[in-house]
């Protein structure tokens, strides 16, 4: 067995991924103070309406995550890069997280507005959740033993597969009108207040940079994990050689 060396870091930070987990922490708490004590209530959700301080920019980096991660699978498929294929893991990882607040959230939101938690006939809903479904089969693929290249190749067609639901749910609200309850883009109908709409613009700036913090470390342990059990293959095939040879020359 290989003794790691001592000299090695026992964890995946940096000076940059500390000074943007303190922007994301200071953004944070900017968003907390902005959105429950200077942002005003809205004329026709009261106080609902500060949900979409978490809910708009966990949808906008869903798609950022996930787009990644087609754009990874993708290049696994083409070029076989595995520097793209562990972003593409790591992207999906953190892109469900994102995925799961968005529903979570639209359905709190949803309670007080549109007097129901979830709607099924709802193209937007059901779309998200679709997406959703897909991208927690993406991960379970990508927990499956044996070939590695084999796992990430059934893994890069799962994501793309997925992908092909990005803008569905995107343009969902638009292409479906009559089928939805969600309302059009809260950053483009300009109907927001000028604080409102700030905070709201801040909260996708801070989940940005908590996206590439993420991205960042868990990009790390993916590639050390690699390293590992490749390194653990390396020497098992070495040791059977051995093996092999010790055995060729007893007889």
């Amino acid at each position: 067995m290989t003794i790691p060396p001592t000299d090695v870091a026992a964890h995946t930070g940096s000076s940059t991924t500390r000074w943007l987990g303190l922007a994301v922490m200071a953004g944070v708490v900017t968003m907390f103070l902005l959105g429950f004590f200077v942002a005003p209530e809205d004329d026709l959700m009261a106080d609902s309406v500060r949900m979409i301080f978490v809910h708009v920019p966990s949808a906008i980096l869903t798609y950022v995550a996930f787009g990644v991660t087609a754009v990874g699978s993708l290049m696994w498929l083409w070029k076989r890069s595995v520097w793209w294929d562990i972003a593409a893991h790591a992207a999906a990882e953190i892109g469900v997280v994102f995925c799961g607040l968005t529903l979570v959230t639209g359905s709190i939101w949803g309670r007080p507005t549109w007097n129901t938690y979830w709607e099924w006939g709802d193209v937007r809903l059901v779309t998200t959740l679709i997406l959703f479904l897909m991208m927690v089969g993406y991960l379970a693929v990508r927990s499956m033993g044996g070939d590695e290249a084999a796992v990430s190749t059934r893994a890069a067609i799962v994501g793309l597969i997925a992908a092909v639901n990005l803008p569905i749910v995107n343009r969902s609200v638009e292409w479906w009108a009559d089928r939805t309850l969600h309302q059009q883009s809260s950053i483009t109908d300009g109907k927001l207040e000028d604080w409102t709409l700030f905070t709201m613009v801040l909260g996708i700036v801070v989940w940005a940079m908590f996206f590439l913090w993420a991205m960042l470390h868990r990009f790390r342990v993916g590639w050390l994990e690699r390293q590992l059990r490749v390194g653990d293959l390396d020497e098992a095939i070495a040791a059977r050689r051995a093996e092999a040879v010790d055995a060729g020359g007893d007889a």
